[in-house]
């Protein structure tokens, strides 16, 4: 059997475990450094804190300064990197990744919009005689690294979709609140200014066609751009996430990367430094900049950015008397109401919504009453509310007790994600572990051999370049021999790209085949040409069966395909199959020896023990 200790595709995603380690780490020097201000800014010295952070920062050059403090450097400068790096992700996610079918990415789109209406109101209906509804903008918006890194610290069963669904909805909580802040909370905005950072944003928007040097170009412009936003008051953090979403992102192209090999073949036999320069920047451009940049920005903003934005926003006052005036204000339970039952409700809701409308659905494997645990961590407000209840509450009694329900809230919010998480997968888990087939056969959309509505149902992930899957597939045929129009046999992807290179784009050539019909046909030539599955190759199997070439080549370079064979790897994923041949009979898994014998007795086996037939998508 053919074994991995991680399921890739192309392009190969950033590999989960590291990343949620890094989230995990990220997030327990997030609460110790939220403990550390909360300990810091109650102790005898707690007079230190906002005197520190209100340490005046300027910057002057000829006639023009900038004044800011050391807690808005924070703010303002450094959590635009960490939008930087959260854009990149998004986009990645949109173009390439599991979010680029747009039914897909309008689900967390609308729970953001959910999560911005909802809490709000519910705010009003608590707070809005009080005096104070024009603060309703504390409750809109989820704290993005708070929210990434308790998911993380809380660990539920196969976090990856549930991950990226909260990321991207995130993305779009946070820019619907700053607009709100640029539109609701922002005295006066300058047209000049504006004006600068729309050029900027163009600008930004034409470096993908320079010939070399974009990297230092980004950077110049994107500081041009912050201190634009700045200027025209304008809440700069907005910057990261503008750039982010114009630098492009790609798939490796396998003539960028067949260039690379020449070159490196060329410095092999002739060593000298013009080869190793092209040798090295053809290396570098063979990976789109955006996945570049989420490398090299993701530790600094990980174990420094996070950090320091928690230890310096995080300092909220409990003395006792603050806390029993909160307790009694509306304002307190307006924010907490709002943050904790609002975002669960808002998040949940449009999230149902739109999955059961023709409008968008959630990605396979992702269901809503996970999305209801990630929607309770939404509550989980910080950077921008605690800036709102700033801007909006010029009262310090009120403010404080604004920023009381912001920490109380994020901590019920916390908890009630935790709880929500726990129960599901305590109590009705992700089909996950493997032990039942997470998708049931469907015949208008799985490729089989056999009557569609046979009893006896085999399903069979694997891929065209192991060797144990075409003898898998020979055993397959005397299962079908044996069991006649009793049984049907299914076949799934499941493309270990880092022991089998090709296996991918077998696949895909498979799936472009079966747009002309020839599915069975190509699979079964590429299963006895495993060693010779280079795109050449797939090309004159194509030619070889008949099938129009052309079209055949185009539709190799379809969107569709690849993410019709990143569906089946993603269903692999959350069953946690990480080996090809894997079987699944009558919709279990299949443990032990899989010749045709031992497949035809489990197939019969559960007949005679339940009467019942596998299950059958309708």
């Amino acid at each position: 059997m053919s074994t991995d200790l991680q399921l890739t595709s192309a392009p190969p995603p950033a590999p989960r475990a590291p990343r949620m380690d890094r989230d995990r780490a990220s997030a327990a020097l997030l609460v110790a450094a939220t403990v550390a201000a909360v300990v810091w800014v109650n102790s005898p010295v707690g007079h230190s804190y906002g005197a520190f952070w209100g340490t005046p920062v300027g910057l002057s050059l000829g006639s023009a300064s900038i004044q800011l403090t050391l807690h808005s450097v924070v703010n303002d400068a450094l959590m635009a990197v960490f939008f930087f790096a959260v854009g990149l992700e998004v986009k990645d996610e949109v173009t390439i990744g599991q979010l680029s079918e747009r039914a897909r990415a309008v689900v967390p789109a609308a729970a953001a919009l959910g999560g911005l209406a909802v809490p709000a109101l519910i705010f009003l209906l608590v707070a809005g005689r009080s005096g104070d509804a024009h603060a309703w903008g504390v409750v809109i918006s989820t704290d993005t690294a708070f929210l990434i890194g308790a998911l993380a610290l809380i660990r539920p069963r196969h976090p990856a979709r549930l991950r990226v669904f909260l990321l991207t909805m995130a993305v779009v909580d946070d820019v619907g609140a700053l607009t709100v802040i640029a539109l609701f909370y922002t005295a006066h905005l300058r047209l000049g200014a504006l004006l600068v950072a729309a050029v900027t944003v163009g600008l930004i928007a034409l470096v993908r066609f320079l010939p070399s040097g974009r990297g230092p170009v980004y950077g110049v412009l994107a500081v041009v751009l912050w201190f634009a936003l700045h200027a025209a008051g304008v809440h700069p953090t907005l910057t990261g996430v503008a750039v982010a979403l114009l630098i492009p992102v790609f798939a490796p192209r396998r003539r960028d990367v067949e260039n690379v090999e020449a070159l490196t073949r060329a410095f092999r036999q002739s060593p000298n430094p013009r080869y190793a320069a092209a040798a090295t920047r053809g290396l570098r451009e063979s990976i789109s900049i955006n996945e570049r940049l989420q490398v090299a920005v993701a530790p600094f903003v990980s174990f420094v950015v996070l950090p320091v934005f928690a230890l310096s926003n995080a300092g909220v006052p409990l003395d006792a008397g603050t806390l029993r005036g909160a307790l009694r204000a509306p304002l307190f339970w307006g924010v907490v109401l709002g943050l904790v039952v609002g975002k669960l409700v808002g998040i949940t809701g449009a999230t149902a919504l739109v999955d059961r409308s023709s409008w968008g659905r959630l990605a396979p494997g992702l269901r809503l009453r996970r999305v209801a645990g990630g929607a309770a961590l939404s509550g989980i407000g910080f950077t921008i509310a605690l800036l709102i209840a700033d801007i909006a509450i010029p009262d310090p009694v009120a403010a404080a007790q604004a920023r009381v329900g912001v920490l109380v809230a994020s901590v019920l919010a916390a908890g009630l994600g935790w709880a929500l998480l726990a129960v599901v997968d305590r109590w009705s888990p992700p089909v996950a572990v493997g032990k039942t087939l997470l998708r049931p056969f469907d015949a208008q959309r799985d490729h089989y051999r056999g009557r569609p509505d046979a009893p006896m149902v085999i399903v069979e992930y694997g891929d065209f370049e192991c060797p144990f899957c075409s003898r898998a597939t020979g055993s397959v045929d005397e299962v079908l021999a044996e069991l006649g129009d009793d049984a049907v046999w299914v076949w799934r992807h499941l493309p270990l790209v880092r022991v089998h290179p090709h296996a991918r784009e077998a696949a895909e050539a498979a799936e472009a085949a079966d747009r002309q019909g020839r599915f069975l046909d190509l699979a079964q030539v590429m299963f006895a040409r495993q060693d010779h599955l280079e795109r050449e190759d797939l090309l004159a199997y194509a030619d070889e069966l008949g099938m129009d070439v052309d079209r055949f080549a185009r539709d190799l370079e379809d969107g569709d395909v690849s993410r019709r064979v990143q569906d089946d790897v993603d269903d692999a994923d959350l069953m946690d199959l990480l080996s090809t041949p894997t079987f699944f009979v009558n919709g279990k898994r299949h443990v032990g020896p899989y010749d045709a014998a031992s497949l035809v007795t489990a197939l019969r086996a559960p007949l005679h023990e339940t009467g019942t037939t596998a299950p059958v998508a309708g």
